[in-house]
């Protein structure tokens, strides 16, 4: 069948790597895609208005297209999913209402209570003073989450009482993440080590993935601002085979049977975002889609065929389907433009892409082509995996391979997967 993905970073890169592998997939048309896509067998970038429904609806019909792929949180929060679903056109993804999960983080927090959903507490503020209000009745260290999207931005986790109440007044006062910041969650500060667990649901049937572990801060040693991630591996020891059986049965499965309950069937990726501290298990947040960078280093571990586990999800049929994994460990890392998670420069030509040490992959996160060139295009340039036995010898290809590639102010975290090796 043909397959259309959408999407252009690295987690699209690391979707189509995997899904040109099935023997289901004879092409894959990804919209807009990456020049790292382009260069993947039986695959094609197409110019397609990702907010345009109709646009895409026409082109999967127009080209026979078997299953459609939605990589990112956007067009799953703008009902893209509901869309296809309607023309009856397979589709990987929940619809609008089941990536509210997401797209909102006071109504995942609502249905965390309802549910009894382990989470931190919280309180939902809608204007500038309650907020503050409640920080100073709360005190710091205390976190403050925009409500809406904010490409994985809209996160402060405030050391001192400051740091917070300047962190309201850039999300709801000036409005730094425009609507998404209209409304906050304030959060308590949960001490421990962070993991993400993803599972593949098709609405009943829950199977998680390989657990993984995100690096967000932008410095060595887990300092300086937050990003969209510097890098991550898996497995995470962290996420002990009985965390993850118990993420799976207090976290995983309860909230896909609470969204079916509540006429909000769950379908696709569920990433659940877990703090770890001793033998307890708290949601930090859900996402409706793969991450990125974690899909970097999940997927390449899957012993398994992606198509026919999406298809599975969309039409119902996700028990019968055989999952494996393989037991080897992935590294990713991500090399970014100076100035990253802030200002940064575009257009600088990128060399020894084609240079990659066995058992490694370069996934393109930010970049275009130019004049045949290959150029930045982001901040998160490039997301560099090494496959090995362990953790210490994955880290050890990627980092060879981040090596070999160069662009004029690149750079990268030098302690990766730290805490695995720790």
């Amino acid at each position: 069948m043909k397959v259309l993905l959408i999407g252009s970073g690295g987690r699209e890169h690391a979707l189509a790597w995997k899904l040109v592998q099935s023997e289901l997939v004879e092409e894959l048309l990804v919209a807009p895609g990456n020049p790292g896509i382009a260069m993947l067998p039986k695959t094609l970038n197409v110019a397609l208005d990702v907010d345009n429904h109709e646009e895409i609806v026409d082109y999967v019909k127009a080209c026979g297209i078997g299953l459609v792929v939605v990589g990112p949180e956007a067009p799953l929060v703008a009902g893209l999913a509901d869309v296809l679903r309607a023309n009856n056109i397979p589709v990987f993804g929940p619809n609008k209402a089941a990536a509210e999960l997401e797209g909102s983080k006071a109504f995942s927090k609502e249905m965390m209570a309802k549910y009894n959903i382990p989470t931190a507490f919280y309180k939902i503020c809608e204007d500038v003073e309650t907020a503050k209000a409640y920080v100073e009745e709360k005190g710091a260290p205390i976190v403050v989450k925009a409500d809406g999207l904010a490409a994985g931005k809209g996160v402060v986790v405030a050391m001192t009482k400051e740091e917070a109440l300047a962190a309201i007044d850039d999300m709801m006062g000036d409005m730094k993440f425009g609507a998404a910041g209209a409304r906050v969650v304030i959060e308590e500060f949960m001490d421990g080590e962070e993991a993400s667990l993803l599972a593949f649901t098709d609405g009943k049937t829950v199977v998680p993935m390989i657990a993984s572990q995100d690096h967000k801060r932008v410095g060595d040693g887990d300092k300086g601002p937050n990003t969209g991630g510097m890098g991550t591996y898996a497995p995470a020891p962290v996420l002990t085979p009985e965390l993850r059986q118990k993420a799976y049965e207090t976290v995983l499965k309860p909230m896909v049977a609470a969204m079916a309950k509540e006429g909000k069937t769950y379908q696709g990726c569920l990433y659940a975002g877990l703090m770890v501290k001793g033998d307890s298990v708290k949601v930090v947040e859900f996402n409706c889609r793969f991450g990125d960078p974690e899909t970097q280093v999940v997927l390449p571990l899957l012993d398994a065929d992606l198509a026919e586990i999406m298809l599975a999800c969309d039409n119902g049929t996700l028990d019968r389907v055989t999952i494996n994994w393989h037991d080897r460990a992935a590294v990713c890392v991500v090399v970014a433009s100076e100035g990253y998670p802030g200002s940064y420069a575009k257009g600088k030509e990128i060399s020894g892409l084609d240079e990659a040490p066995e058992n490694t992959v370069i996934f393109h996160a930010g970049t275009k082509e130019v004049d045949g060139k290959v150029v930045t295009a982001g901040g998160r340039v490039l997301g560099v995996t090494g496959f090995a036995a362990d953790i210490r010898a994955a880290k050890d290809k990627a980092y060879e391979a981040v090596a070999k590639v160069k662009f004029e102010g690149a750079f990268c975290r030098k302690d990766i997967a730290w805490r695995a090796l720790k």
